[in-house]
């Protein structure tokens, strides 16, 4: 089994304040952090880094999270990336739309906390 230190997340949250919080979570805990921004600023840090888990929020500017997933889903090695999709929508065609892109969970961040959220990490790598 592998160590939290030696998994890389990436945070891609448009919400500053938001993003802060869930990477100095994931951080206490031992994991690498990258993030990013919006979707295409996300999509750009996902092909460089290939992080082991990509926390995508779906509300952003410039590119949405759903746009950016399908765009990652494109790439040979985005194909098959896990992704945790975060957002304050829990409409059931989002659900859907996002589970059938093969996403690993998919979390209401008004229903969840920090603390959660860093469970589903490690639940999702297999710690």
């Amino acid at each position: 089994m592998s160590s939290v230190s030696s998994k890389k997340i990436l945070v891609i949250e448009d919400e500053d304040s938001l993003r802060k919080a869930v990477i100095a979570a994931l951080k206490r805990e031992g994991f690498e952090v990258v993030s990013a921004a919006n979707g295409q600023e996300g999509l750009d840090v996902a092909l460089a880094e290939k992080p082991d888990l990509i926390l995508l929020d779906h509300l952003m500017p410039t590119m949405s999270g759903m746009t950016m997933l399908e765009e990652l889903r494109k790439d040979e090695w985005g194909a098959n990336a896990q992704v945790i999709f975060t957002t304050n929508t829990n409409e059931i065609s989002m659900v859907n739309k996002a589970m059938s892109a093969n996403v690993q969970q998919y979390l209401v961040k008004s229903d969840i906390s920090l603390e959660k959220l860093v469970g589903f990490v490690k639940e999702t790598l297999g710690l």
